[in-house]
């Protein structure tokens, strides 16, 4: 459709400077040129006439419909060509602004799953995903897409996330592993145990988030329609005065010249280039930020991001990886080294599934010998009691093993103390972990003129403030449960003084209310979670918080670039649109002002779809 509308273009280019540089008799340039006008302009004569019929015909098609014919009636053959000539090179390069910001959208699209290759009585059958059901097995060949969220429960591979989060690097499964679907399987057979349903699964919520994202307009958006659905009839109104009253005041009579002149204004008052460039902004930049692995829901976001000042975040899972590990090793008695000291408490732990027994079998690593475990004893509360070789082994907190008084213990984080054969050994320091991003974030965001970053946590006061003063946070409040954050969080907008936005971060499960009641709710390492894409007005791939900061140094260039556009529209037009009512502007002059600044208009938007990556 495009190419067959390239080549009309280009035929009634050719047949309009035949006949305008060509001597020739009249009629023959008389029908050169309808011919062209004919070619170039049907389509937006139809449009018109359609619109008309339908009742909502004030646009800019009605506006080029009245101009050109206006024109051919008083004789200005050359001008009416001319006007619909550029005027469909304008939306030629409309289209091609479109289409490449809509492309970033399309690879978006890609994720989804052609088939499933399901195993129904030990055979495996290829069926649509949306026919496969929670519970049954299906079978992913390297080089396959993974079509439903599922367990590995037999292989290993590669899958290529890409898609999902916006990084390159290949994450490794195996058996047990979760999988999303709209993966892809690079290089191993994996047979996996279907927990989700298509329409429940991950691949499909992202989807319908990028396809209905357009749909929520920014103010600046609707602005925008509201403005020129009261432009054009002013405008119409304004161009039949122009063309009536100044022959019969003036007492000439010249009508031919005041129609013209009228015609001109209409021409380069169409209001197609901040009706076009405004939404196409908006889309490119929305676009361009999915291909980075943030999910913008909508136009009206990306302004809302545009004019944040204030940042508050989840700690856990948000600022750290929310994963429990042993941070230092100290061994107090000579008798024994680190190694030895590890393995007795590794194996005193080995019987319990708590997080922090679990990150001291893994800070072990090696196979624990079960025969050397003589008894193990939970002690609820305080910690374990074991024998370990015949060796009595208490690990726990301070109600179970006693401190001696001349050791001063500052550490921050959860404190194992050990007591081998009754004789305090030694201790364990655990905790969470920053993220490796998360000191840079902070700075990158005061650098972008962020003013305040907060910390919003249920942890203790000493582990917060500690990550706090790490991070170079502004404020910090801890021992919040659910409804004290949201509590906290409405202080916090209360008492704001500046007319900034307010941005809350978390996980999107724990923290939905919040993430409601946040000018912009951000989730963060929103793969595979449900509550995530819903609760959150911007979704966050992966669980790096650095792409905050290209949300919203993508949000504020996509605004930048919107209002650049508004402005040099609203410009030239006002200054073109004085000249033609006073006849110095003839209608070439309001051709260029209307066809230029749109095609300079959509040019500057593809700007928008340039991200940058923090």
């Amino acid at each position: 459709m495009k190419k067959k509308k390239e080549v009309i273009i280009v035929i009634s280019a050719i047949l309009f400077i035949i006949a305008l540089l060509v001597k020739m008799n009249l009629t023959l340039q008389l029908i050169l040129m309808l011919i062209a006008y004919i070619l170039v302009g049907k389509d937006t004569v139809l449009g018109a006439i359609k619109n008309v019929e339908k009742g909502d015909f004030l646009d800019e098609k009605f506006l080029m419909t009245i101009a050109t014919l206006g024109a051919i009636l008083i004789g200005e053959y050359p001008e009416a060509v001319a006007v619909m000539l550029f005027y469909e090179v304008g939306e030629l390069f409309q289209g091609y602004a479109i289409n490449k910001s809509r492309k970033s959208i399309a690879d978006m699209m890609d994720i989804k799953p052609e088939y499933a290759n399901v195993i129904r009585n030990n055979k495996s059958q290829r069926v649509d995903p949306d026919e496969v059901q929670i519970g049954e097995t299906i079978e992913i060949k390297p080089g396959e897409r993974v079509p439903l969220d599922a367990t590995v429960v037999k292989g290993e591979s590669t899958l290529d996330t890409s898609a999902l989060t916006g990084e390159s690097v290949p994450v490794e499964v195996r058996e047990g592993a979760n999988i999303l679907s709209g993966c892809i399987n690079i290089n191993g057979l994996i047979i996996a145990e279907v927990t989700k349903e298509y329409f429940d699964s991950t691949v499909n919520k992202v989807l319908d988030l990028v396809e209905n994202a357009s749909a929520k307009k920014s103010k600046s958006e609707r602005l925008i329609t509201r403005f020129s659905k009261i432009y054009t009839p002013i405008v119409i109104g304004l161009a039949i005065l122009l063309a009536i009253l100044p022959p019969i005041i003036s007492g000439e009579y010249n009508f031919r010249l005041w129609i013209f002149r009228a015609l001109s204004f209409l021409v380069v008052s169409c209001p197609c280039a901040f009706v076009i460039s405004v939404p196409l902004s908006f889309f490119s930049g929305i676009g361009a930020a999915s291909r980075a692995g943030v999910l913008i829901k909508g136009g009206n976001y990306l302004e809302a991001l545009s004019k944040v000042d204030t940042v508050v975040f989840d700690k856990t899972g948000t600022l750290t990886k929310g994963v429990f590990n042993v941070q230092k090793v100290v061994v107090l008695d000579k008798n024994i080294d680190e190694d030895k000291f590890i393995s007795l408490v590794a194996a005193a732990e080995s019987g319990s599934n708590h997080p922090i027994s679990k990150s001291i079998q893994k800070y072990y690593n090696k196979e624990i010998d079960t025969n050397s475990i003589n008894s193990i004893k939970e002690i609820s509360g305080k910690g374990i009691e074991a024998i370990i070789d015949n060796r009595k082994i208490l690990v726990g907190n301070e109600k179970l093993i006693n401190i001696p008084k001349d050791i001063s213990i500052d550490d921050i984080g959860t404190i194992l103390y050990v007591e081998i054969d009754n004789k305090f050994a030694g201790y364990i320091v655990i905790s969470d972990e920053l993220k490796k991003d998360s000191k840079k974030t902070i700075k990158d965001l005061k650098d972008i003129g962020i003013k305040k970053t907060i910390m919003l946590t249920g942890d203790l006061e000493k582990v917060s403030k500690k990550v706090g003063k790490d991070l170079d946070l502004d404020e910090v409040y801890t021992n919040l449960l659910p409804q004290d954050k949201v509590s906290k969080f409405e202080e916090i907008i209360e008492n704001k003084k500046s007319k900034g936005n307010v941005v809350f971060v978390g996980d999107g499960i724990n923290d939905a209310p919040v993430l409601a009641r946040a000018d912009v709710g951000i989730a963060m390492g929103a793969m595979g979670s449900d509550a995530a894409i819903e609760a959150a007005d911007v979704v966050i791939m992966t669980d790096e918080p650095s792409k905050i900061v290209t949300a919203i140094k993508s949000s504020k260039r996509t605004m930048k670039i919107a209002m650049q556009n508004i402005t040099l529209a609203f410009g030239i037009k006002a200054i073109v649109l004085i000249l033609s009512a006073l006849g110095i502007a003839d209608m070439w002059m309001a051709v260029f002002a209307d066809t230029g600044v749109t095609i300079l208009a959509v040019l500057n938007s593809f700007r928008a779809l340039k991200i940058e990556n923090n």
